[in-house]
């Protein structure tokens, strides 16, 4: 596989990533932090990150819009709920030291 082609098949895996998580707004941030060590606002600081490897300065902001597909203030309001004390703990058990 040559590497145009491969950043093709990567680009549209993110796609599709995306695509997944905005259909799940049920799965919380805290749960795929909880499972996977990574959620949605980690998507967002890897695409910053990326992007400014690319000399391309994106804030915060729309790094997230970009991840969430609606500004973030708008998916909390409509998706986000309190964290569970089991969530909390989980979470509190699993982080990295940091």
């Amino acid at each position: 596989m040559n590497d145009p082609i491969r950043t093709e098949i990567e680009a549209a895996v993110l796609r599709r990533l995306l695509e997944h998580l905005r259909e799940r707004t049920d799965v919380q941030n805290i749960d795929l932090m909880n499972l996977a060590g990574f959620c949605r606002n980690c998507l967002s600081k890897w695409y910053r990150a990326a992007a400014s490897e690319h000399g391309l300065d994106i804030d915060d902001a729309t790094a997230r819009e970009i991840i969430y597909g609606m500004p973030y203030a708008e998916w909390k309001a409509r998706y986000q709920r309190e964290a569970t004390p089991a969530q909390q703990a989980a979470f509190a058990n699993t982080r990295p030291d940091t």
